[in-house]
């Protein structure tokens, strides 16, 4: 195990106070194997994190700091800057309120601020939705606008990766009636070169291989399906290729995952949102990981809503939490950030 004082400082959002996010943090925290990898540093409400030790009986000790340098990094105590303090009684409550949706996106605030200052290595995000957001007066529509503004991040994207599979989307939450006029050669060329970077510097491959799905059902079949692969989606393949990635594509939706889970390509850049998520979804349901690639801070996320269903309830799954952190702490050793006096 390495020196707990080089291991890097992985700050963890608390998400929506009334969904999972609570719960699924104190039970992650509760694995002694992320303290092996980073020091976890939870950024949320203490009062909410022992409202959830209380529901899953657990003993674990807390510690209120004000930054980073302060914490204790032990397995068994959760180091919380405290952000908020709502002191409800969350089983009061079916969903999200002003207040909830303000302490949500004030922890996210927090953690953007901490990641650019160097105070952590990377930010790991629990779930929050458009809903919480927009009732606490928020311009954004979820984690990845609101990291991009407060970043300045020009280019960027949404990136769901597991152990088998890597998924990277041209066009995100958009209605399908409006993806082909969206695609652009510009748009997909970016993603292209987001993808490539990211999985050289932060997922340690020297020599990236990348697919490039079609839009349409055999990638068009010489364009008797549609031409958005001869016009634009493989006029950008090539001018990817002439700057020496190594892409392929366009290939047909109904192929390429099945090639790329089987170890042919480290990722796949999809035209639309559904198109990556299905096939990701149908292998890493349980451990997939959301990572917004572009941004100079490094970010993951559960792949995963709020499911106010069955919140605090003691049921919710850690386990998309768990491998978000493990692959924020990997990215991070991979990129070695220097961190102001917390090294």
């Amino acid at each position: 195990m390495k020196n707990s004082h080089i291991l890097p400082i992985i700050g963890i959002t608390m998400g929506d106070p009334v969904g999972i996010g609570p719960e699924i943090l104190v039970k992650a925290l509760n694995n002694s194997s992320l303290y092996a990898l980073c020091r976890p540093l939870i950024i949320g409400d203490s009062y909410i994190i022992k409202q959830a030790l209380k529901l899953l009986s657990y003993n674990n000790h807390i510690n209120i700091i004000d930054n980073p340098g302060q914490g204790r990094y032990l397995f068994n105590t959760l180091d919380i800057i405290d952000i908020s303090n709502i002191g409800m009684n969350l089983s009061d409550l079916s969903g999200p309120t002003i207040e909830t949706g303000t302490a949500m996106q004030d922890y996210i605030i927090k953690g953007i601020d901490l990641a650019l200052d160097n105070h952590i290595s990377g930010l790991v995000t629990c779930p929050i939705t458009k809903t919480a957001l927009k009732l606490a007066g928020s311009q954004f529509h979820g984690h990845t606008e609101l990291l991009a503004h407060r970043t300045k991040a020009k280019d960027y994207a949404m990136m769901l990766a597991g152990g088998k599979l890597r998924v990277v989307l041209v066009t995100i939450h958009i209605p399908l009636s409006q993806v082909s006029a969206s695609l652009t050669m510009d748009k997909i060329i970016k993603k292209i070169k987001l993808t490539h970077t990211s999985l050289k510097e932060r997922f340690d491959i020297k020599y990236p291989e990348i697919a490039v799905a079609g839009l349409n059902p055999h990638a068009g079949e010489a364009s008797m399906f549609g031409r958005q692969e001869e016009d634009i989606i493989a006029p950008a393949v090539r001018l990817a290729k002439k700057e020496g990635l190594k892409v392929t594509g366009p290939l047909p939706p109904d192929t390429v995952f099945y090639k790329a889970v089987n170890g042919q390509y480290d990722a796949v850049v999809c035209m639309y949102h559904d198109q990556g998520l299905i096939p990701f979804k149908l292998v890493h349901f349980k451990d997939g990981v959301n990572t917004t690639i572009g941004l100079p801070i490094i970010r993951t996320s559960v792949d995963h809503g709020t499911a106010y269903d069955i919140a605090w309830q003691g049921i919710a799954d850690p386990s998309s939490l768990v491998q978000a952190i493990k692959m924020a702490a990997f990215q991070a050793n991979n990129k070695k950030p220097e961190i102001n006096g917390y090294r």
